[in-house]
């Protein structure tokens, strides 16, 4: 990821960091479906609740959220939302491998040691993961999209020294793209209770309540 701002490191969360998908009932306990893998509400609810524990003892995390834009639009304090930013951080890590795929990338441990150590130097790897909306066992995750960010717009001709070269640019609007049409590719469903996919945001949107089309067993 080009630029070296805090800004710019917690927004790749969300623009690298994303659809409705179709077909089949998901099993009942099921928060997401990328297109194969299961995330459980077990699994997200559990992120969340380590989250809320840990992004409060971190007053690092805390400005962060506070003052960087880019950061997912959940706030802290919301359980909805807290609920909606975690799990669009689940879904895009999964979307974010596939995109390495689809771009023929192969994203190193030495890439992602890379990311982390960016992301260090940036306010804290692990308070930028709290800051995002996940708890600290996700920072490598974190830093493995910024890696898979770097490497696949580097493969479209960035220069990621260089930020507002043209070529650079370019290749940010191809990573979106190819996001988007990756994400498109893999059928995401959303259980209703936590909103839907928005591909064109790479975030989870508001709920949409339908009176007469009662929520499934999702």
């Amino acid at each position: 990821m080009p630029g070296k701002s805090v800004k710019a490191a917690v927004a790749a969360v969300v623009a690298a960091v994303a659809l409705a998908g179709c077909g089949g009932s998901p099993k009942v306990g099921t928060a997401a479906l990328v297109g194969d893998d299961r995330i459980t509400v077990t699994t997200l609810s559990q992120n969340v609740r380590d989250w809320r524990t840990q992004f409060r003892a971190d007053p690092a995390a805390n400005e962060l959220r506070a003052n960087a834009t880019g950061l997912t639009p959940q706030l802290a304090g919301d359980s909805e939302s807290d609920l909606q930013g975690a799990l669009t951080l689940l879904i895009n890590f999964r979307v974010a491998a596939k995109v390495a795929d689809q771009a023929g990338v192969e994203v190193t441990g030495g890439q992602v040691d890379g990311a982390v150590h960016d992301l260090n130097d940036e306010g804290g790897a692990a308070s930028i993961t709290l800051a995002s909306g996940l708890p600290r066992a996700h920072t490598r995750d974190l830093a493995r999209l910024v890696a898979t960010q770097r490497a696949v717009m580097q493969r479209f001709g960035a220069d990621l020294k260089n930020p507002m070269n043209p070529a650079t640019q370019q290749a940010g609007q191809q990573w979106n793209e190819l996001f988007q049409r990756t994400a498109g590719d893999m059928h995401i469903k959303v259980n209703p209770r936590y909103g839907h996919y928005d591909a064109s945001k790479f975030e989870i949107g508001p709920i949409v309540y339908r009176l007469s089309s009662p929520e499934s067993g999702i």
